[in-house]
């Protein structure tokens, strides 16, 4: 009797570590004691006092917008292509998000998810990250598409 061990494909596995991560950094930004001064925390805005590890800027939009990229990304990882999309397509989502961060005044009401400097270059490095995958883990002519 054989056995049969089902890998995602490479893409795919990406991109499910990649949106378990936002679930994760989603949930703990709910968390007292891993998110600092939880109870100055605002909906959304820079008036949120709330600092995820004591250092990235969050607020219950922020903290929801990690949730919903974590979903999306889950169930874009059902098939290659759409790990692949979600990869690079949320990689530019965060790059854009970087440009924001470097742009936006930091005490107005622009900056509404909130964000400060630790949030832009993890912006940074996650864009780019997220967008290197994506092109990176490209079919092989072996590759499986599961």
């Amino acid at each position: 009797m054989s056995t049969t061990t089902h890998v995602p494909h490479p893409v795919r596995a990406a991109a499910i570590a990649v949106s378990v991560v936002f679930l994760l950094v989603g949930v703990l930004g709910f968390v007292p004691g891993i998110t600092a001064h939880l109870d100055r925390i605002a909906f959304a805005g820079p008036g949120s006092g709330a600092h995820l590890l004591g250092v990235f800027h969050v607020s219950v939009l922020h903290n929801l917008v990690h949730l919903l990229f974590g979903a999306v990304g889950l169930l874009l990882s059902r098939t290659a292509p759409g790990a692949r999309g979600f990869l690079i397509g949320g990689g530019a989502v965060y790059l854009v998000l970087w440009v924001y961060g470097l742009v936006v005044d930091k005490g107005s009401a622009a900056n509404f998810v909130p964000l400060n400097a630790a949030d832009d270059w993890l912006h940074l490095g996650l864009g780019a990250g997220m967008v290197a995958l994506g092109l990176a883990l490209k079919s092989s002519p072996v590759a499986r598409s599961a």
